[in-house]
């Protein structure tokens, strides 16, 4: 009785030990076939599910989002480009005409003042708010007493409804009593009115286009800033670079893709901007803050030329499109380098 302890205290100890080694080993307590066989039920699940099935499952997957999206957007894309190439109104699809509509818009003499103060205006907002927006995110990264209050109030004017904001500017400068043409006065500057003259009132608009936009660009580079690698700027610094070579040769290149991404949009968002036009100066004086968004709702609701307001509209939608490529493009070359 005795001396049958030790054998069988032995026979345990070498049972777990062949345990153990079989668990390594990947073995199951049943044996190899168990975990053979579960490898082959996931290899004989991969055999059921044949390529062309799986293709057929993702296609009826992605089905409802792609009918969603051809309703959403393809539909209103060719009414339109059908209702470009019609001599129609509001109330009737009218004839068909073929390119005439597109042959008038491009040889009225309102659609090319039009196009140039859309220029204009796009790189003003563009730059002018990136410029800005690039100097306060730069500004921010150093923390200071109040900086969370002071970076709330630079989003107001974005925040703020842009029909608050065009009645604002519009108070300051409506009427040769408001306060900036009394400023000017009072600085010897004369009597400037800024909604009856068309060079200001075309500075005007740039300007409030800026001060609306700003908040955005703003957090668009703080986002890319907060991503760059602070060794970098360490490092220049003990080769004895100066700030502006920290920030034309490493923060510039380093954000350079967010930098592209953020004028696509701005762009896109200044072409097609009504509101900021419309709500301030209403596109005058004498069109001169005149859009090609502002001329194409004024031929299609004021004049009730649906075909060439919506061709208006195409020619819109195709130089965004080029202009989109061309920074794509750099986008790429970024991401190459």
């Amino acid at each position: 009785m005795v001396s049958s302890s030790p054998s069988r205290a032995d026979g345990t100890t070498a049972a777990r030990r062949s345990g153990l080694a079989r668990a390594r080993a990947g073995v199951g307590v049943t044996g190899p076939g168990a975990r053979g066989d579960g490898g082959g039920n996931k290899s004989s699940a991969r055999r059921r599910l044949s390529p062309t099935s799986s293709r057929l499952t993702l296609a009826a997957l992605v089905a409802p989002s792609i009918v969603l999206l051809l309703l959403v957007n393809a539909f209103p894309f060719f009414y339109g480009l059908m209702q470009s190439v019609r001599d129609g109104s509001l109330i009737n699809a009218g004839s068909f005409v073929g390119l005439d509509n597109y042959t008038a818009v491009l040889t009225d003499p309102r659609f090319w003042s039009s196009a140039l103060f859309t220029v204009i205006f796009t790189l003003v907002a563009v730059f002018g708010s990136w410029g800005i927006g690039l100097a306060l995110a730069l500004l921010l990264q150093r923390r200071a007493p109040g900086s969370n209050v002071f970076k709330i109030l630079l989003m107001l004017p974005w925040v703020v409804p842009v029909v608050v904001s065009a009645k604002g500017w519009n108070w300051l400068v409506a009427t040769s009593e408001s306060p900036l043409p009394t400023i000017a006065r009072a600085l010897g500057l004369g009597n400037p009115l800024f909604l009856a003259d068309p060079t200001l009132a075309r500075i005007l608009v740039c300007l409030f286009k800026v001060w609306q936009s700003f908040p955005f660009m703003m957090l668009m580079m703080s986002a890319a800033l907060a991503a760059v690698d602070r060794s970098l700027y360490e490092a220049s610094s003990l080769d004895g670079a100066t700030r502006w070579q920290q920030l034309t040769q490493i923060t510039l290149p380093v954000i350079a893709r967010p930098i592209y991404i953020s004028w696509i949009l701005m762009t896109i968002f200044s072409v097609n901007d009504f509101p900021t036009i419309f709500l301030l100066t209403g596109g005058g004086p004498v069109d001169a803050t005149t859009s090609l968004i502002v001329l194409a709702y004024r031929t299609v609701f004021q004049d009730f030329l649906t075909g060439p307001g919506v061709a208006i509209a195409f020619l819109m939608t195709a130089v965004l499109v080029i202009i989109s490529v061309v920074l794509f493009r750099q986008i790429r070359k970024v991401e190459i380098e």
